[in-house]
């Protein structure tokens, strides 16, 4: 046997020296095998990957939260509640079950005040950057909308995971502890989600089909469905080239009571696109040197500019007039050139839709025909309105459209996105339209709230907005507010009630309605409702909703107004113009500008109603009120107090009054 020396002095025969040296090489290759990297689950790509034990323990949707690190931000102050801290945290959700995930959501439920600056890979459907999530906030995925099974993509981590950096301010929590949020979950229909669990700067949970949920049967789509809200905007893309698209925009009315008003939308582009031509509406601005200097400017060297319609990240748009509808170059489009306007459906459903047409022009990287990417950040708005908050575009299928030779065909678009708009109720002092009460029983009207409109653009040394307005003589409710004060000074020395020394604002609306409790018998009672425009405009086609609450079973007959109950639950009642009085005139100077106050437009009407079948109605007691009440779909404000009905009341000068105020309204009325 040979036998071979080592330094060590110790001779290691041949034969066991060559084993060793075979048992190293297949360890070092059982190292390397087993040190093989195939990611993680935050690592783009990753799939495979040992999951961590709570995650390999769902089968479900499993969603993670972790808090990285805070950084005080200037101002330095010393009231802890009062200081701002820069933050950093990690979202992640993952798809751990055996069913595909469309359209997810995920709430956090943020309880410091955050202030979310950026979130990579979703979009806040509560609004824009920076977004205030002090109540906490929903996300969905953006550009990954879906979350699929690892079972149909191999455990593709990009395809079953959404990584979410966030970065924000938070307020209020002391130096060293860790601001976590109240829960996280998943806001989807028919899944239910624990209490999460939470150590430390960690918290998770695994969410979970509701068995009880049925769900919904339908023809399986491959993108998200579309779903309902009160305002639908559609994104369609009809052609696509290289460097530019077509897209055609769809915006529909679903709601009852839901109404636009001169609408404008907005939205930003997110990839330097611009808008070379449109057919069917326009934008509010055309600056040829915004586009010359931009990234567009400098690739499309050759472009005239001075024809391009809008480089604007953020452009305005508005619908045509009606002068356009037939114009071959901007017109000739179904549902377009309305200026702007967007009924219910219940009153006009040709009136209920929107359309206009874009020719998008693209940039590098995106140049190639199926690079195709819809503007984010919709925003919509009227002139007197509802107020819409629109949720991010989410993939849905294909819209479908007749084909256009008249052959019995469908087309179907390139690519479609859609938007939900849906109402939001006004908050205190930002409404667009208010509300006056009186009754034939007390000799006093409650008027508007002291700045129900707002208060931002009156001068507010010079009266208070926080007190509530005085009581005024029925007849004051017919002249502007600035023709008031006497009538109100006068009236509460006559009836020995106090004024303050800065008096109340005023309510700053441009539309007033007065409800007027006129009879009160044994089998039912009658109203007077008052529409003032104090706007300098029309309205055409206007309309009032309102909801009486206990008493909206009885409403039987409206005498000067078409009116027709909202189904499904019939409560709400619609008024409109009847044939040629659908037209609410603006405000108009009096007799002799000089001496005689402003006169608004006006409408007006008796309203019946029964108390059969209806137990304990108390109209003084305020069932003979509404509790809700729109015009245009704006829901207004309403006063905080009703008439009151006093015990030492005579009821023949109260009817006396209330008869003076509607003859002075059908004078006010005539004489226009």
């Amino acid at each position: 046997m040979r036998v071979i020396e080592v330094k060590t002095g110790m001779k290691i025969p041949w034969d066991i020296r060559y084993s060793l040296s075979l048992l190293v090489l297949l360890s070092s290759i059982l190292v390397l095998c087993n040190g093989q990297d195939y990611g993680t689950p935050g690592e783009d790509g990753a799939g495979g990957a040992e999951p961590t034990p709570e995650m390999a323990r769902c089968n479900g949707i499993f969603m993670s939260y972790n808090f990285g690190s805070r950084e005080r931000e200037y101002p330095h102050v010393k009231n802890v509640t009062a200081q701002s801290w820069a933050f950093k945290a990690n979202a992640m959700i993952v798809n751990a079950g055996k069913e595909e995930l469309k359209g997810w959501q995920m709430f956090i439920g943020f309880r410091h005040k955050e202030l979310i600056v950026s979130a990579t890979g979703v979009s806040p459907m509560d609004g824009d950057y920076p977004l205030d999530a002090s109540n906490g906030t929903t996300f969905i995925g953006s550009p990954n909308t879906d979350l699929k099974t690892s079972i149909e993509t191999a455990g593709d981590f990009t395809q079953i995971s959404t990584n979410i950096e966030i970065t924000g301010t938070l307020f209020g929590v002391a130096k060293g502890a860790t601001p976590m949020p109240r829960t996280i979950k998943l806001t989807n229909d028919g899944w239910e989600c624990p209490a999460a669990t939470r150590k430390g700067g960690s918290m998770h949970v695994c969410c979970k089909r509701n068995p009880k949920v049925k769900n919904k049967t339908g023809p399986k789509t491959k993108f998200a469905p579309r779903r309902n809200g009160d305002l639908s905007i559609v994104y369609d893309v009809l052609q696509s080239f290289d460097s530019n698209y077509l897209a055609q925009v769809t915006i529909d009315n679903d709601n009852p009571l839901g109404r636009l008003d001169r609408w404008n939308l907005t939205f930003e582009w997110m990839r330097g696109e611009f808008i070379n031509t449109m057919r069917g509406a326009y934008t509010h601005k055309k600056d040829p040197s915004e586009c010359l200097y931009s990234k567009a400017g400098q690739y499309y060297s050759d472009l005239d500019f001075s024809k391009v319609m809008n480089c604007q990240k953020k452009p305005a748009i508005s619908d045509l007039p009606p002068d356009k509808k037939d114009d071959e170059v901007v017109g000739k489009l179904p549902f377009c050139c309305k200026n702007g306007t967007l009924l219910p459906p219940l009153m006009d459903p040709s009136k209920a839709r929107s359309m206009f047409q874009l020719q998008v022009f693209k940039l590098p990287p995106d140049l190639n025909r199926t690079a195709l990417h819809p503007p984010q950040n919709w925003k919509i708005d009227g002139i007197l309105n509802p107020q819409y908050k629109c949720r991010p575009p989410v993939r849905v299928d294909p819209s479908q459209f007749p084909d256009p030779s008249g052959l019995l065909a469908i087309t179907y678009s390139i690519a479609s996105w859609q938007v939900v708009c849906n109402i939001t109720k006004p908050k205190a002092q930002a409404s667009r339209c208010c509300v006056s009460f009186s009754a034939f029983y007390n000799n006093s009207a409650v008027p508007c709230n002291t700045c129900a409109c707002g208060c931002n653009d009156i001068d507010t040394d010079t009266c208070d907005a926080h007190r509530n307005p005085l009581l005024l003589p029925p007849d004051a409710l017919l002249v502007p507010f600035d023709n008031r004060t006497l009538k109100a000074r006068a009236w509460a020395k006559q009836n020995h009630m106090p004024v303050p020394k800065k008096l109340p604002c005023p309510d700053n609306c441009g539309v007033s309605i007065n409800w007027h409790v006129s009879t009160d018998y044994k089998n039912g009672w009658t109203a007077r409702l008052t529409v003032f425009n104090w706007r300098n405009f029309a309205f055409e086609d206007w309309f009032v909703a309102m909801d009486m609450g206990k008493a909206s079973p009885g409403y039987e007959n409206v005498y000067s107004f078409n009116g027709t109950r909202v189904p499904p639950n019939n409560r709400t009642v619609i008024f409109q113009g009847l044939r040629d009085m659908n037209y609410l005139v603006g405000q108009v100077n009096g007799t002799n500008p000089l001496r005689d106050p402003p006169v608004p437009g006006k409408q007006q009407s008796v309203i019946s109603f029964s108390k059969k079948n209806i137990k304990g109605l108390n109209i003084p007691g305020g069932d003979g009120f509404p509790t809700r009440l729109f015009f245009n779909g704006e829901e207004c404000a309403l006063p905080k107090h009703f008439p009151k009905k006093s015990s030492g009341h005579r009821r023949g000068i109260s009817v006396f009054m209330s008869l003076v105020f509607a003859i002075v309204a059908a004078f006010a009325l005539m004489m226009d």
